[in-house]
């Protein structure tokens, strides 16, 4: 890759299996602690950015002891909506747990 082209995220529902990916997994947090908006897709972003967000979903995280069952109910729903549903779709495209990443996003 030329230096001076900067590669960007495709987007979570462009991205292999609906976004079933450590990035795709990124911006699924980030919706459920309201870092962004569930209509943000993250289309166009750079790494840097994904970075930052990654960061502040990590500090979400570690009010929460990076625990599911910690986190407070709406949250929690929230969670359990936004996983489930990316499961659903990323099962009806063909995933199967254990194999989320694509070597060409390597």
């Amino acid at each position: 890759m030329n230096s001076r082209t900067q590669q960007t995220y495709v987007g979570i529902h462009n991205d292999l299996h609906g976004g079933m990916t450590p990035i795709g997994g990124i911006i699924k947090d980030a919706w459920i602690f309201e870092l962004i908006p569930e209509t943000e897709t993250c289309e166009g972003w750079t790494t840097a950015q994904i970075q930052v967000l990654h960061d502040k979903v990590n500090a979400a995280w570690d009010q929460y002891g990076l625990r599911v069952s910690n986190l407070p109910p709406e949250i929690r729903e929230r969670h359990t909506r936004i996983h489930d549903q990316a499961i659903e779709k990323a099962r009806s495209m063909g995933w199967m747990p254990g194999r989320d990443s694509d070597a060409e996003m390597e």
